[in-house]
């Protein structure tokens, strides 16, 4: 969720004006850097079949018209002591279903924050953290989610196991 990456887009723009032509050289660069997105320019262009400047510029493109929205470390949380994953569904009274984006910029300033779902059905999200702890746990619902006025309702769910497919088509 969090990136230094500049967008070209605002965030919660639809995703139909981001969304350009793209041919079966675009869509086999975008598979490369999804399965890899330290994957050097050149080897790239040559898997795709293309200049290295042809696939700089193409790379710059969809990264520019915000179809690539930007690179990232997938970081163990365990590594950087935060063991503890859950999901936190998060339903909104409402009254304050005016303050939806308010409250999603709040989520994402949250340190524990890895990944926010605005999501249909009973809930309005859904919060993927990394704690410390259980005790982390419950101080980041009671104190952070549960006393804000907007917030209606929570329901936590532990994360045993995390898996990220390896590859993508």
């Amino acid at each position: 969720m969090k990136s230094s990456a500049a967008r070209a887009v605002p965030p919660g723009t639809p995703n139909e004006v981001r969304v350009g032509n793209l041919d079966n050289i675009d869509r086999a660069i975008l598979a490369r850097l999804q399965r890899d997105a330290r994957m050097p320019n050149n080897a790239i262009a040559a898997e795709v079949g293309i200049a290295p400047s042809t696939c700089l510029a193409r790379i710059r493109s969809l990264h520019t018209r915000g179809i690539i929205r930007g690179f990232y470390a997938d970081v163990d949380p365990t590594a950087t002591g935060r063991g503890l994953q859950a999901l936190i569904s998060v339903r909104i009274h409402s009254h304050a279903r005016p303050e939806l984006g308010q409250f999603r910029d709040y989520l994402a300033s949250l340190p524990s924050v890895e990944s926010i779902f605005f999501v249909s059905g009973d809930r309005d999200f859904l919060v993927h953290v990394a704690v410390a702890d259980s005790a982390a746990l419950r101080a980041l619902v009671a104190e952070n989610l549960s006393l804000r006025p907007e917030v209606a309702g929570t329901n936590t769910s532990v994360i045993f196991e995390y898996v990220r497919p390896d590859s993508r088509s």
